[in-house]
């Protein structure tokens, strides 16, 4: 065949060329359903429906969410009006393909109208898309696909890059079937990576390979809510739908779900040491993150809040301190020129260079000796000063 003579760049254009053009057809498709169920619902002959529709809705927010039931609920009203619709007048000669359209309108009619009472209902799975969020945030600092025993020929920075922005488009819709699609749309790009892969080295393309790739995916995308989204598709998504392809895809991704939320050292080729210390350094350089962060805003807002005497400014502004954008003006000044209401805002700079200094010095004294070098050329470039404070504050400190 043609296609096993093709160079890998070439059987990859033409994926990007053949998924873009599947995606637009799927999006059209959606749409059209929806367009058309609407439609529909606005002929005068289909006032039933349309009471029994708006009648389920009121009905349902009288109940306490309860996901489970709540889930039961929809899929037999589901069931029930599809019985409906094939009766109905309007449908006499609607062929399946029709009748799906319809039911995929009315899913997506009635979910987005129960979005908020049924997306993400409870604590609890708040709290889980947090934790899952959180510990994905701590992955990506130091997780490569080798640690996932993904090979060479699978590692395909702009196939990858596709897949998760699919993904990321969960959170674009409020129907669980098009919730759906965007994992299907995603896993079918990885799907098709491990198939060029398997035809440029005449290898079958294994299953082996897939859910590694979704996993790294997954976590190069960490999509807000994973949790909650999984679980809205598996209870609100139309049972037959989640069938065949889809459910394949849709298991694998709950697979690699699981597979995050259990992840240790053992998940992975890594030393279990190396994972203890990465993992250490990542909680330590998000905390530094936000306190750095914090500080700063604290910081803000105690300047704004107190003012440096005229006199001062003036002298600040005549030695150039300001005007190279110094965070410490008090750098240039001497004690006979401080005045009472200069004590506060010496006080916070001190306070923020401490606090700045600790923890700065605590997240490089956690850094690998590969990862420490970039970071001290950077301060090096800042000045010799900085680079000493860093590399080293005990000799620092005795010499005080």
């Amino acid at each position: 065949m043609l296609e096993h003579m093709l160079p890998l760049p070439l059987l990859q254009f033409q994926s990007f060329l053949t998924w873009d053009s599947l995606n637009m057809n799927m999006d059209m498709e959606v749409s059209t359903s929806f367009h058309d169920f609407l439609y529909r619902m606005r002929h005068p002959a289909s006032l039933d429906l349309v009471r029994s529709i708006k009648s389920f809705i009121v009905s349902f927010s009288f109940h306490q969410p309860k996901p489970e039931n709540d889930g039961k609920r929809v899929q037999d009203f589901f069931v029930s009006m599809e019985a409906a619709i094939r009766d109905h007048s309007l449908w006499t000669t609607a062929s399946e393909e029709d009748i799906d359209c319809a039911m995929q309108g009315l899913e997506k009619y009635i979910m987005t109208k129960l979005f908020s009472r049924t997306f993400s209902a409870s604590a609890e799975d708040a709290k889980i898309d947090n934790e899952i969020s959180s510990k994905i945030c701590l992955l990506q600092t130091f997780l490569k696909p080798e640690h996932l025993d993904i090979p060479p020929i699978l590692q395909n920075e702009a196939l990858w890059l596709l897949a998760e922005k699919e993904l990321l488009k969960i959170n674009a819709f409020k129907a669980p079937h098009e919730k759906l699609l965007s994992i299907m749309n995603c896993c079918r790009i990885i799907n098709n990576l491990l198939l060029n892969a398997a035809m440029s080295e005449y290898v079958p393309a294994g299953a082996d390979g897939f859910l590694p790739v979704l996993i790294y995916v997954t976590i190069k995308a960490n999509p807000p809510k994973l949790h909650s989204n999984l679980k809205f598709i598996k209870l609100y998504t139309r049972q037959a739908k989640l069938i065949s392809e889809a459910e394949y895809y849709f298991t694998n991704l709950v697979s690699a779900k699981t597979f995050i939320v259990d992840l240790n050292a053992k998940s992975l080729s890594m030393d279990e040491i190396k994972y203890k210390e990465s993992m250490q350094a990542a909680k330590l350089t998000n905390k530094v993150t936000s306190e750095l962060s914090a500080a700063c805003q604290m910081s803000q807002q105690e300047t704004d809040d107190s003012s440096c005497s005229k006199k001062m400014h003036n002298k600040l502004d005549d030695t150039g301190v300001l005007l190279h954008g110094s965070n410490y003006p008090y750098m240039e000044a001497k004690s006979k020129e401080l005045t009472v209401g200069d004590v506060d805002m010496l006080l916070s700079d001190y306070k923020d260079l401490v606090a700045k200094y600790t923890i700065l010095c605590k997240a490089i004294g956690c850094l690998s000796t590969a990862e420490r070098e970039p970071l001290l050329r950077h301060l090096e470039m800042q000045g010799p000063e900085t680079l000493l404070n860093f590399t080293a504050p005990s000799d620092h400190h005795r010499h005080k």
